[in-house]
Order: structure tokens, then C-alpha cells, then sequence
């Protein structure tokens, strides 16, 4: 698959300057076969780059789409359904890319067990957290085997620290492609019932992908920096938030109860009552007993959120706004 027409989607919400940066970085590509898809549920831009996108798209340098509703998975799902390229790459409206990214991501598809790739994240909120905990020295050659658990990979896996290319179980939105026919042949699309950020959507997703003959396979070599900007991305960034907690939560048991056994799920619940309520490490959070009670609380309202979410969407695929495409 020499240099197959890449569709670069990006879904953006409430970001002005990141965005026009990174659309700036995928331009300079030297990539001789892309389409950028730009999916703007943004309802108001400033004066400045709402010229920026009209005069992009005036002169067929992205295909710009606005929509009039808020959700991350539902602006994946939108964007593909407008995509024609074999490969469909997703990337955030906060990220910077380096010369050759794209390349790196088509190379992988010569393989034709490759279904997916999951590229490096220089995650710029965790790598300054572990060079101030390992001073700078913190690499991983290949994960361990609890990273390819569903029951416990989301606390094995990781894709900042990683060097060496491996087979994964799940891939990081911010940096992450598939063959189109993940979609069209396979029939699986991103669930829009994953709220706000909608922490857990790739995860859910590459939890189904696995059903397909293809692997996930990581390459570092396809990495890009994520800014992890403060405003916008389709989520309320205050983690003390009540919309976040619950989001959080309703997110991570959706996803188990959808895909993973009972024992799988167990499994789950407990690490992410470790980890997230009584703040164990990795989380490292505060052992206060008042904040444990609080994140305790929210623990269980989310996963009753999350079963209400399931009970109320019985005979469906969760596509809400999918059906108003």
C-alpha cells in the first residue's frame, strides 16, 4: 500500500489559536496524498479564524463541516461517513506534529495484519510529571503483559513513555488510525453515548476491533506532542467538577459493561476503586477520608449512570447523533 490517500479528521469544539495551529501542522506534511476533514461543532469563532477556515476551505485545502451539537464520538463517526481515503486518521485540535508524521502512520498498513495504529503521545501534562518524578529517564521498551487485559490494561498501558513498536490492546484518541473498512466492512463505529471528553471511546472501540482478523499495533516513530489545552476539546477541563466526576465514571463502566465478562468487569471495578476513589498510585490522589467518601459517592452514581444509560438504549447502537445526519 504505497502512500494510500489518508483522510485526517479533526473534531473540534471551542478552540480558536490551537486549532489553527495544528491545522497549520498537517499542511506542512509532506504527504503526497491527504484529504484534512475538519468537523467544527464550535457555534461562534472569532473574527480572525472563522477567515482562517473560510479561506482554508475556499481554496480546497480542508473540508470544513460545521454542526450544531457537541460530542466527540459523534464528530469521529460524522467525519468518516465524509472520508475517501483507505486510511482515517484522527487527531486533536491541540496536538503538533512532526515532519513525516503522516508517513509514519501510512508505513505501518504495508502490513496487512495492521488494522489499526496507535501513534506515541508526548502527553505535555505526563511527561513533565514523570521528569519530575524520574528525571527524565522514565522509558518503557515493551509493556508487561497485564497491558493486553481488558479487565486491567487501561493501568499498564502506555503511550508516552513506550519506544519500542508492539501489538496493543487500544490506541489514544488524540493520535490514532484505521483502515476505512474498520467502518464500512466491519460495521464498527464510535459509540455516542460516551460523554463529555468521552474518556474511554477509544477504548470501547478498539475493545470491538478486536472481533476483526487486524491488530492494533503501536509505532512511536508516528508520535505527536498533545498540548492538553485548557478550554475547549468537548469537555469541562475542571476535574473537580461534578460533571466531570460523574462523566469519568459513567465513561469507564459503560465501557465494561458493554465488553467485558463478569470476571473482567470485577476486575476492572475494583482497580478503578483502588486507583480513582481511595487514590492509590498510579493515581496518587489525596487519602483524605472526607475526599475519599466524596469520589466513593460519585463511584456509584456513576456506574447507575452508566446502567441507566444501557437500560434506556436497549435495541439501539447508541448512535445519537448519527441519527441526525
Amino acid at each position: 500500500m504505497n502512500n494510500p490517500l489518508i483522510s485526517v479528521i479533526i473534531p473540534t469544539y471551542q478552540r480558536e489559536e490551537p486549532l489553527k495551529d495544528s491545522l497549520e501542522d498537517v499542511l506542512k506534511q509532506d504527504y503526497p496524498n491527504l484529504e484534512i476533514i475538519v468537523i467544527d461543532q464550535t457555534l461562534e469563532h472569532t473574527e480572525s479564524i472563522k477567515n482562517y477556515l473560510e479561506q482554508l476551505e475556499k481554496t480546497g485545502k480542508i473540508n470544513w463541516f460545521k454542526v450544531n451539537w457537541a460530542s466527540l464520538p459523534g464528530a469521529r463517526n460524522y467525519g468518516v461517513r465524509r472520508a475517501k481515503g483507505e486510511i482515517i486518521l484522527f487527531i486533536d485540535d491541540d496536538v503538533q506534529l512532526p515532519a513525516g508524521y503522516l508517513q509514519n502512520h501510512a508505513n505501518n498498513y504495508n502490513n496487512p495484519e495492521i488494522g489499526a495504529v496507535a501513534g506515541r503521545v508526548f502527553d505535555r501534562m505526563k511527561l513533565s510529571d514523570s521528569q519530575r518524578e524520574y528525571q527524565g529517564e522514565y522509558t518503557i521498551e515493551y509493556l508487561p503483559p497485564e497491558a493486553m487485559d481488558p479487565g486491567i490494561a487501561w493501568y499498564y498501558i502506555d503511550l508516552v513513555h513506550t519506544i519500542k513498536p508492539q501489538q496493543v490492546i487500544s490506541v489514544r484518541g488524540c493520535n490514532m488510525s484505521f483502515r476505512q473498512e474498520i467502518f464500512t466492512k466491519y460495521n464498527i463505529w464510535f459509540d455516542e453515548r460516551f460523554r463529555g471528553s468521552a474518556v474511554r471511546e477509544e477504548s470501547d472501540f478498539c475493545l470491538r476491533l478486536r472481533s476483526t482478523p487486524y491488530k492494533i499495533w503501536y509505532d512511536p516513530e508516528a508520535h505527536l506532542i498533545h498540548l492538553g489545552e485548557e478550554t475547549g476539546g468537548c469537555h469541562d477541563i475542571n476535574t473537580k467538577s461534578l460533571k466531570y466526576q460523574l462523566t469519568f465514571y459513567h465513561n469507564h463502566f459503560l465501557m465494561a459493561l458493554k465488553n467485558l465478562t463478569l470476571t473482567q468487569q470485577i476486575r476492572l471495578y475494583g482497580k478503578l476503586f483502588d486507583c480513582h476513589v481511595l487514590g492509590n498510585p498510579p493515581c496518587n490522589k489525596s487519602g483524605s477520608p472526607i475526599k475519599i467518601f466524596v469520589r466513593g459517592c460519585f463511584y456509584l452514581l456513576g456506574f447507575l449512570d452508566a446502567t441507566i444509560t444501557m437500560i434506556k438504549s436497549l435495541g439501539n447502537n447508541g448512535q445519537i447523533y448519527t441519527k441526525l445526519d
